[in-house]
């Protein structure tokens, strides 16, 4: 067993739609930039729980969580992507 979860996510933006892979520490990377750089909302990422992070109810949970999270952010900048968020979602392989 490893000792890190990686989620994947769905990522969809008008008709393109794809899935990413990320760690929670790279949602949290993500999420600290946005916040000193675009001033999100810091309590928009879902807490790390420590407790029993691996169960597969609460990654499950997680990955849901996480999902909303990325569809919050990209309602959030309709226009303009900030690069930091379309490099995590890797647009520039699949959104040209």
């Amino acid at each position: 067993s490893s000792s890190f979860q990686v989620y994947i996510i769905q990522v969809s933006v008008g008709n393109h739609q794809w899935a990413v892979k990320h760690r929670y520490s790279d949602f949290h990377d993500l999420h600290e930039k946005l916040v000193s750089e675009k001033k999100i909302d810091k309590n928009l990422l879902p807490p790390k729980k420590i407790i029993g992070k691996n169960s597969k109810s609460l990654v499950e949970k997680r990955q849901k969580e996480l999902e909303i999270y990325l569809q919050t952010l990209l309602l959030k900048f309709p226009v303009t992507v900030p690069k930091v968020l379309s490099h995590f979602l890797h647009f520039h392989l699949y959104v040209s």
